[in-house]
């Protein structure tokens, strides 16, 4: 049973958040829109507030709270462990999410994952019981979904060590997706640092019908502006389509955000959202947010004028939304399942769907699940043969114990259906996929909110496509991916032709929802004198060591490392999958650095040339070779590079063997700030024709270091061969404070010359 956590928190906080919001709005001197309310009244200084400029200022805030899970915890804690603190000055959790193989089913893997991680998941508990965390044991269940039944309230701020964060959005809070080393400023409560960002306000109005969903919402939108078009921006709904979609359909909506870039989404407070935290468990909030509720929505002159109050306004009409199915390989790839049969002609598709997988942080509320199971109940009782695997993740224990207590894990277990843990499993390559071809072309439609080449089963010619879970299951019971469940039939076993009718569900349990463990380990004051232990030859688990600072000169003679060709997230620069396990130990899992990225000078991926011998290797031992030899080394890229996971990884591993600039036509903004944080460079060209100057044998000066200043921009030399040069300038977005990380050798290093 949910109860309330934090309670004097919460009550704190609620106390203050209105006179806050008139302060700002004072400041402000005009109406605010919601998210602007809410990171006003979160401003770090409240005595300091001024009319902050969207997309120039820096702006630092006071989180209430920071969400890690267990991939991306062990780094942030390894950080915080260094930072001298007794305890954490904001509440914390941490969540075992991500190193849970999905294999056979949910005993078996749980058991193997408690085996095989038992190492991490002592020194996570360890460490949380120390440091006042909330612990979250392995099975409890998906971050997101924990945080949004335990955690999330409306109007206030958090911040956690995965992109998909802002789930929390559905809810009503700034929810926004960070490094380690952004969770370790909140932990010690010291300011975080984010830009202001734009304001995206999307106009809803109408009613979702039929088979659409509110991920096909997310899918749409991610087609009109594509994987850069929410970057430093908050995308914050509004209209009277807003009261149509439930709570967990927010958090769907807000999560995928992350994919457009967006710092953060949001949805204004009303009854769907009173309805929720009632049905959790937590209607003693419901009397602290009352006074407040005016102020958990935009201003009224907002709504009436939303052109004059947001950067860019989106209409949607919610009745003309239609099922999507997203892909392949960016999940930007934005079609309707009425014209798939035409595009995987035109694109050449597989059309067999070998696997439909239901689950993830994205789609695994009970809303989700009861609507899918009306689908997978529907194939059983028609008779109708499923042609492809079902596997099924829910999103936490007390989803899957109500599910199971009412029958929905049963209607899919009786069409095959396979149950494995409440986990993140295939959604982030933790996929033991049972075939005799790792390599084979094949399609999957998945209820995921990523479907990068590779994620899901490691496997480059695996095609992902993403749709709502409704639609997952009708794929899966069709076997083909150009099938519409709209107009086509199936063939039963009796030879009759039949067809699915539209999904139903229930937003809520009917008798409510129920667990007997819900699976969290509480801060509990008297654990402050646990000891944290780690032995010196684990191959998981590695202290950290400061990074050197700046030595005052010019980077000259770095040559080359990788120039990247296309599409380079974080998956690329630091996959996860097997590598997950090395995430608490940075010499072992900077050995998977940019072994998925795409040389451009042979289109080919961990083959590049090491200047030194003049022979091809792959990119970790090139960059080890260099660093032995006491030289810095570059990256070069195209645009976005860094999209995706928030996994700071990707960021210390390339610190960590010596890369000191990585030069990119752009760059997502979480990974921009991590390597910021870990006193690298993060250069722009200034002109992208640039890219095409720097040939596969260049050394590389970055000049100007001396004069390193905000708005100012660097020089770069590059030195050919055949002994020419070309120099070109190169511009950045540090700031004054981001300027002395870079001095000091991290945002770590400097904190602590702090003191």
């Amino acid at each position: 049973m949910t109860m309330i956590q934090d309670l004097d928190m919460l009550r704190a906080f609620y106390a203050n958040y209105g006179a806050r919001v008139d302060a700002a709005r004072q400041v402000m001197g005009r109406p605010l829109t919601y998210a602007e309310k809410v990171l006003y009244a979160h401003v770090y200084d409240i005595s300091k507030l001024q009319p902050y400029r969207r997309g120039e200022d820096y702006v630092t805030f006071r989180p209430d709270r920071v969400a890690m899970q267990d991939a991306t915890a062990q780094m942030a804690l390894l950080q915080f462990m260094n930072a001298g603190q007794s305890r954490v000055a904001v509440p914390a959790t941490v969540h075992c999410d991500h190193l849970i193989r999905a294999d056979v089913g949910a005993t078996a893997d749980l058991a193997k994952a408690m085996q095989e991680n038992s190492e991490v998941y002592d020194f996570l508990k360890t460490v949380s019981r120390k440091y006042h965390i909330g612990f979250w044991e392995p099975g409890a269940g998906i971050i997101h979904q924990v945080v949004l039944e335990n955690y999330a309230f409306p109007g206030g701020m958090i911040v956690g060590t995965d992109s998909h964060t802002p789930n929390a959005g559905g809810l009503g809070m700034v929810a926004v997706g960070v490094g380690g080393a952004d969770a370790v400023d909140v932990l010690t409560g010291q300011p975080w640092e984010l830009k202001m960002p734009r304001m995206i306000g999307v106009h809803l109005h109408g009613e979702l019908g039929g088979w659409a969903t509110p991920k096909d919402v997310i899918l749409y939108l991610l087609g009109v502006l594509t994987t850069k078009g929410g970057t430093n921006a908050i995308l914050e709904y509004f209209g009277e389509g807003v009261a149509t979609l439930s709570a967990t359909g927010r958090a769907t909506i807000c999560n995928m955000g992350a994919e457009l870039g967006a710092t953060c989404s949001l949805f204004p407070y009303d009854a769907c959202g009173a309805a929720y935290l009632g049905e959790t468990h937590r209607e003693a909030l419901l009397s602290l947010i009352g006074p407040n509720q005016v102020h958990l929505q935009a201003d009224a002159e907002v709504y009436a004028d939303p052109q004059a109050y947001y950067d860019q306004v989106i209409d949607i009409d919610l009745s003309a939304i239609a099922p999507h199915l997203n892909g392949p390989f960016t999940p930007d790839a934005a079609t309707v399942v009425s014209e798939m049969s035409e595009k995987a002609k035109e694109c050449d598709f597989p059309l067999q769907v070998e696997v439909g997988l239901i689950g993830s942080c994205t789609n695994s509320s009970y809303q989700d699940l009861s609507r899918a199971a009306s689908v997978a109940r529907q194939a059983y009782e028609k008779k109708i043969p499923v042609k492809a695997q079902l596997i099924i993740n829910p999103g936490s224990e007390q989803i899957r114990y109500t599910a199971e207590r009412d029958g929905l894990l049963e209607d899919f277990r009786k069409i095959g259906g396979v149950v494995m843990t409440n986990a993140c499993g295939p959604c982030i390559g933790q996929w033991h996929r049972h075939t005799d071809d790792p390599e084979k072309r094949n399609a999957i439609v998945t209820s995921f909110n990523r479907n990068f080449r590779r994620r899901a089963d490691g496997n480059p010619n695996t095609y992902a496509f993403v749709a709502s879970p409704e639609l997952t299951v009708a794929l899966a019971i069709a076997g083909r991916l150009d099938f519409n469940p709209m107009t086509a039939s199936l063939t039963n076993e009796a030879g009759e032709r039949v067809r699915l009718d539209m999904p139903c569900g229930d937003v809520f349990p009917a008798n409510g929802f129920d667990v007997e463990h819900a699976g969290l380990v509480p801060p509990n004051d008297a654990d402050s004198q646990i000891e944290v232990t780690i032995n010196p030859a684990s191959q998981r688990l590695q202290r950290l060591l400061p990074f050197a600072s700046w030595d005052g000169n010019d980077l000259t003679g770095m040559p080359l490392l990788i120039k990247v060709a296309g599409k380079c997230t974080t998956d690329h620069i630091s996959m996860a999958g097997k590598w997950l396990r090395y995430r608490g130990h940075l010499e072992n899992i900077s050995d998977n650095l940019l072994i998925g990225a795409v040389n451009a000078f042979n289109g080919q991926a961990n083959k590049v040339q090491n200047q030194l011998t003049g022979t091809y290797m792959g990119v970790p031992e090139a960059a080890k070779d260099y660093k032995r030899q006491g030289l810095g080394s570059v990256v070069i890229a195209e645009d976005n590079y860094g999209e995706g996971s928030s996994r700071e990884h990707a960021a210390m591993e390339p610190r960590f063997l010596n890369v000191r600039v990585i030069l990119a036509k752009s760059f997502a903004r979480i990974h921009e700030t991590n390597l910021k944080k870990q006193g690298m460079l993060a250069l722009t060209f200034t002109d992208g024709r640039d890219y095409d100057k720097v040939r596969e044998d260049d050394r590389i000066d970055v000049m100007g270091l001396d004069h390193f200043q905000p708005g100012q921009p660097l020089t770069v030399r590059l030195h050919h061969s055949d002994g020419s040069e070309e120099t070109f300038m190169a511009a950045h977005t540090y700031n004054e404070q981001q300027i002395a990380w870079f001095k000091a050798g991290s945002a770590l290093n400097y904190n602590a010359q702090k003191g």
